[in-house]
């Protein structure tokens, strides 16, 4: 079956499919120890897995977020992301939003129901929150009614429509979760429906901060909304984090380890990644000790004397330079490449989607510029890199080969927050926020969202190599990927006019989206 095909064949109302299958067949092939019904757990436990561990993905996939975040380099071939060329991406978030009514069918009393309810609400602001970012307007207020309602062509709603349906829901998840009970199917927070309201709210502020250019929008009411969505429940540490955490069973390692010993993880075996100056330049502008957390010494500067808890042994490679020129650096082996304990470590750290670092950045950003009041922005600031060095300390083993005898302790991040005090414009200080927010997200946050962030902000700065960039033209960064092909086939008039309404009719990667304007 062509790949193009299942979001329309997905469509089809179940019944077509079952009514015609035989009946002795059936009985015959019927394992009386499984069971014939899908529970609410079981469709839970899918959907919350398939936006974690479903989107980090494992091995060279696990990296690509990182390559267009220019967080490190690979050297087995020229990679489109690591060059800034985005093609068609597809939407195939949508279709894991079939098993919400389902779910909710399935659950068996009233509080159960309400906070699946209100998970499937997370789960589809999450979804189509994710897709728009990445083209601008798409299918909303009639997607995924092919079973439901027979549109199996369903129309473009509106970037801002779609965000005002995103927060809509948010709302009502926040809502459920605080009148439901604990739930069964979770392997995030084990059901905890407090936890999962906290998410909402944290989760809506960053939604909610992507529109800082609508601030005049009466329909949206974007600072009101978010003075409102500060002052609920949200996450309170790093513990909160909506993370995956890896284990020792077989298909549940961290995405980039090699364990057990010889697993098959060629790309670690052939050292294909380089850090970049990106993320280790303002490490070690700082005197941030994460450096030796996230990276190994180069291996010349180390043979010529420097040891592993110099910051001078520690050296990034450009991303923009052409691919021959990082080869060259690669095969000289004076760069630092990955930490060996995301090699060696089963659990190397919990891979988060949405953390309460970058919530704490969030209001920072927020505080600074006007929206909220009461709590300095410094505060938010200090607590989101507090956690974020806490978080990567607590899951690295006291071994010289892990912090290079250069330890993340509660008196040097004290010391560190002192010295890194937001200061000066408003603009300089966001810049201070979102390099923070850069750095804690190395290897967490894998919706390519350093990218979104640098793309919405300018930071951190990107170098611009017309001489290396595949964009076209070469002298600017693309903005949004293109739409599906398979859009293109079997929706091709509602795309149309949606990509009419948006770009004058032309799908590039160059279109200025609703949010951007």
């Amino acid at each position: 079956m062509k790949r193009q095909h299942i979001a329309y064949i997905l469509s089809i109302p179940l019944a077509m499919i079952l009514g015609t299958g035989c009946s002795k067949f059936d009985k015959i092939n019927t394992n009386p120890n499984r069971t014939t019904q899908v529970s609410s757990a079981m469709l839970a436990t899918n959907m919350i897995l398939s936006v974690t561990r479903g989107t980090i993905s494992s091995t060279k996939s696990f990296m690509q977020p990182y390559l267009l975040g220019k967080y490190l380099t690979w050297g087995e071939g020229q990679e489109n992301f690591q060059y800034n060329k985005l093609g068609r991406t597809d939407f195939g978030r949508y279709t894991l939003l079939r098993n919400i009514p389902p779910m909710i069918a399935a659950a068996t009393d009233e509080n159960q129901r309400r906070s699946y309810r209100a998970l499937g609400f997370f789960m589809r602001a999450w979804q189509f929150f994710w897709t728009t970012m990445q083209v601008g307007d798409v299918p909303y207020s009639e997607a995924i009614k092919g079973e439901s309602d027979n549109i199996i062509q369903p129309r473009y709603d509106s970037q801002k429509a779609v965000f005002q349906g995103i927060i809509n829901e948010l709302d009502s998840a926040n809502a459920l979760f605080a009148q439901g009970a604990d739930f069964a199917g979770d392997p995030i927070y084990n059901g905890k429906a407090d936890n999962w309201r906290r998410l909402a709210n944290s989760f809506q502020l960053h939604v909610l901060i992507n529109l800082y250019k609508k601030t005049g929008d009466a329909d949206l009411k974007v600072i009101e909304r978010f003075k409102d969505v500060a002052s609920r429940p949200l996450m309170r540490s790093y513990q909160d984090n909506f993370a995956l955490t890896y284990n020792a069973t077989a298909g549940q390692n961290y995405p980039w380890s090699d364990v057990p010993a010889g697993s098959g993880n060629s790309f670690v075996k052939s050292n294909y990644t380089m850090l970049t100056t990106t993320l280790i330049d303002p490490l070690k502008a700082m005197g941030d000790r994460r450096l030796f957390y996230y990276a190994k010494p180069s291996p010349v500067k180390i043979a010529a004397g420097k040891s592993q808890s110099d910051w001078d042994a520690y050296l990034g490679a450009e991303p923009s330079n052409s691919f021959p020129t990082l080869q060259t650096m690669r095969v000289s082996k004076d760069y630092s490449d990955l930490n060996n304990r995301y090699v060696n470590l089963v659990n190397a750290e919990p891979v988060s989607v949405f953390s309460y670092q970058e919530q704490q950045f969030i209001l920072a950003e927020a505080a600074i510029r006007g929206w909220i009041a009461g709590t300095p922005a410094q505060d938010y600031y200090a607590a989101g890199i507090t956690n974020a060095m806490k978080f990567t300390a607590s899951y690295t083993p006291d071994l010289a080969d892990y912090h290079h005898n250069m330890k993340i302790d509660d008196n040097y991040i004290l010391n560190y927050v002192t010295a890194n005090v937001l200061t000066g414009t408003v603009q300089n200080q966001l810049q201070q926020i979102i390099v923070q927010k850069y750095i804690a997200g190395f290897l967490q946050g894998a919706n390519y969202n350093a990218w979104f962030e640098q793309r919405r902000t300018g930071y951190p700065v990107f170098v611009l190599n017309p001489g290396t960039n595949l964009n076209t033209p070469t002298t600017q960064f693309p903005l949004r990927w293109l739409y599906p092909s398979n859009e293109l086939s079997y929706n091709n008039k509602n795309l149309g006019d949606a990509i009419q309404r948006q770009f004058n009719g032309s799908d590039n990667v160059n279109g200025v989206m609703w949010i951007l304007n």
